[in-house]
C-alpha cells in the first residue's frame, strides 16, 4: 500500500480592521516557508511556526508513513486585512502547485491547512473559505480536508462546506496548540483508515462578544466548551470533534459571530443535535459575555498604592495579539507622570528606541523618544530622560503560557529605567504573554510591585505562578484592540448583534 500524500499549505493571519495592511513584507518577516523548509521548521524542537502546525507534522511522523507534499505556509502577527493583491499571488501558488504535485505524483490523499481563521482582505472577507474552497476544488472530492483554527476565528459556511474537518483551539488563554495539531493528525489517520467519514453541522449565533470575554477557564465562553466536550464524550464515540468559536470582532466581518462548528464520524444527525444543545446554552447565557474594565485614572491610584498585593495590568487597548501597534504610550506615561515605583512595563514595540539604547550602551542615560517614527494617532510620541539597563538580541524561547517551547525573534531589545519604572523594548511586534520578555534582562517579577503587559489575554497563563486571576486587572486604554464595543464604528458586522444591540432574537435552524 502506498504511503498517504498529504498536501501542507496554509496563511496564519489574525486581521483587525482598523490596522495596517499585512503586506508581503509583513508575512515574511514572520514565516513564509515553502517546500522542505517547512518540515525542517516543524520538527525543530522549539518551532517558530505556528504549534498546531508543528504538532500535526510530528504526529503524523509518529502515527505511521506518510508522505508530506509541503507547499507552502506563511504566517503574521495579528495586523489588518491582507492585501487582496497578495491573497490573488498566494491563491494561484497553491492552485498551481498542487495541480503540479498530481501531476507528478498522482490524486492527494489529505490537504492539511494551518490557517488562523480570523483573516479579511483588503477586497473580501473570507480569504480563508477561498483557500479552503481551492484545496478541495484542485484536490477532489475524495480528498481528505483538515484545518486548525484559532478559536478566534470568524468561521463562514464555505469554510464549514469545503473541509472535512474543523479543529478549533478550545483553550484561551491558547496552551492547547500542540494538542489541537496532535487532534487533527489522528482524526485524518482514522479518516484514511476508514473509521470516519466525517460530517459537520454548523451554527453562527447573532453574538459578537469582545476578546476579553471570551477566556476558557470561567465564565459563559468557557462554560460552552466544557458542556460541549462532556455531551461529546456521552454520545458513545458518534462525535468527531467540537468547535465552539469566539470569534475575532475587531474583523468586523459578515462572518463575525460565535459559532459552533459539529463534527460526527458518520451521522450529521447526531453532529445537528449537539450543536443546537450547545448554541441553546450560550445564547441563554449571553447576558453574562458583558465585561468591564478598570479606568485608567482608577488603574495609576492602584498602581501608587503599596500596602495591596502585587498586580499585572492588561494594556487591553493595545495588544499586538489583536492587531494593536504596541505604540501606545497612554498607560505608561500615566504611570510615569504619577510617580509609580517597583514597576515593570512589558513590552514597547519600537525598533528605532532598541537600536539607539544598543548605541548607547549598559549604563547610559538618554532623552528617550517613544514613537519618533510616524505612526497611528494612537501612537502619541513621549519623551523621557532614560537609563539603558539591558540590552538583548531578541533570540529566546518561551518557557510559560501561549509561547511556551516556541522560538521567538523579538529583535533587538532593551530594558530602559525610568524612575521608578523599568520599560522593555523590542524590535518585532508581539504580545508580552510570557515572562521572557522580562527574564532575558534578569529582571525579577516577583519583586514587582506592578507589572504592566502590552497583552489582552495570553499574559494569564504566561504569568499565573505570581498573578492568579484575582491579581489580574484589565485597564480601559485607547488603541485598536480597546474591547468597548460602543465606542468603534462598525461597517460590515451582523446587526443587530449582542452585545451592540439589546433587543436580538435567536432561533435553531429550521428542519433540526
Amino acid at each position: 500500500m502506498s504511503h498517504p500524500r498529504v498536501a501542507i499549505i496554509g496563511v496564519w493571519l489574525e486581521s483587525n480592521r482598523l490596522a495596517p495592511v499585512a503586506a508581503e513584507k509583513d508575512f515574511r518577516d514572520y514565516y513564509w516557508l515553502e517546500g522542505a523548509a517547512i518540515l525542517e521548521a516543524a520538527r525543530d524542537p522549539h518551532p517558530f511556526i505556528v504549534g498546531e502546525a508543528a504538532a500535526f507534522v510530528k504526529t503524523m511522523d509518529a502515527t505511521g508513513p506518510w508522505a508530506p507534499v509541503p507547499i507552502m505556509i506563511t504566517g503574521c502577527h495579528p495586523w489588518g486585512a491582507i492585501d487582496g493583491r497578495l491573497m490573488d499571488r498566494i491563491l494561484a501558488r497553491y492552485r498551481a502547485s498542487l495541480i503540479e504535485a498530481i501531476a507528478d505524483g498522482g490524486p492527494l490523499d489529505a490537504v492539511y491547512i494551518a490557517n488562523h481563521g480570523g483573516m479579511i482582505a483588503t477586497d473580501r472577507d473570507d480569504p480563508d473559505g477561498e483557500i479552503m474552497a481551492l484545496a478541495r476544488e484542485v484536490a477532489g472530492p475524495n480528498a481528505r480536508i483538515v484545518t486548525t483554527l484559532d478559536l478566534h476565528g470568524n468561521i463562514s459556511e464555505r469554510m464549514v462546506d469545503s473541509v472535512d474537518l474543523i479543529v478549533g483551539y478550545r483553550t484561551n488563554p491558547h496552551v492547547d496548540m500542540i494538542e489541537r495539531g496532535e487532534e487533527a493528525a489522528l482524526s485524518l489517520r482514522l479518516m484514511l483508515a476508514g473509521r470516519a467519514d466525517p460530517k459537520s453541522a454548523f451554527i453562527r449565533l447573532p453574538l459578537t462578544p469582545a476578546s476579553i470575554a471570551l477566556l476558557t477557564a470561567a465564565g459563559p465562553y468557557g462554560e460552552m466548551i466544557d458542556f460541549g466536550v462532556r455531551r461529546r464524550a456521552e454520545l458513545a464515540g458518534d462525535i468527531l470533534n467540537v468547535s465552539i468559536f469566539g470569534g475575532f470582532v475587531f474583523s468586523d466581518s459578515d462572518k463575525n459571530g460565535v459559532a459552533i462548528v459539529v463534527t460526527a464520524r458518520n451521522d450529521v444527525a447526531r453532529a445537528r443535535m449537539l450543536a443546537r444543545e450547545i448554541a441553546a446554552a450560550g445564547w441563554e447565557n449571553r447576558a453574562r459575555f458583558k465585561k468591564s474594565l478598570m479606568p485608567l485614572v482608577e488603574a495609576v491610584a492602584v498602581a501608587g498604592d503599596r500596602a495591596r498585593k502585587p498586580v499585572i495590568f492588561s494594556d487591553s487597548g493595545d495588544n499586538p495579539g489583536g492587531g494593536g501597534t504596541g505604540r501606545t504610550t497612554e498607560l505608561l506615561s500615566a504611570l510615569v507622570w504619577s510617580g509609580a515605583e517597583d514597576v515593570l512595563v512589558g513590552s514597547f514595540y519600537d525598533p528605532l528606541l532598541a537600536a539607539e539604547a544598543h548605541r548607547i550602551g549598559i549604563g547610559g542615560r538618554f532623552q528617550a523618544l517613544f514613537n519618533r517614527h510616524a505612526g497611528l494617532p494612537c501612537d502619541v510620541p513621549f519623551e523621557i530622560d532614560a537609563e539603558v539597563i539591558g540590552l538583548h538580541d531578541g533570540n529566546v524561547v518561551g518557557r510559560l503560557g501561549y509561547a511556551q517551547g516556541r522560538r521567538l525573534r523579538l529583535g533587538p531589545s532593551a530594558a530602559l529605567r525610568i524612575g521608578g519604572i523599568t520599560v522593555i523594548v523590542i524590535s518585532d511586534r508581539m504580545q508580552t504573554a510570557d515572562p521572557v520578555f522580562f527574564e532575558m534582562f534578569g529582571l525579577d517579577i516577583g519583586q514587582a510591585h506592578t507589572v504592566v503587559v502590552k497583552s489582552r489575554g495570553h499574559f494569564r497563563a504566561g504569568f499565573t505562578p505570581w498573578f492568579p486571576p484575582e491579581q489580574v486587572i484589565e485597564v480601559d486604554t485607547e488603541g485598536l484592540t480597546a474591547p468597548v464595543l460602543e465606542r468603534r464604528q462598525w461597517s460590515r458586522l451582523p446587526r443587530p448583534s449582542y452585545p451592540l444591540d439589546e433587543d436580538v432574537t435567536w432561533r435553531a435552524p429550521e428542519g433540526w
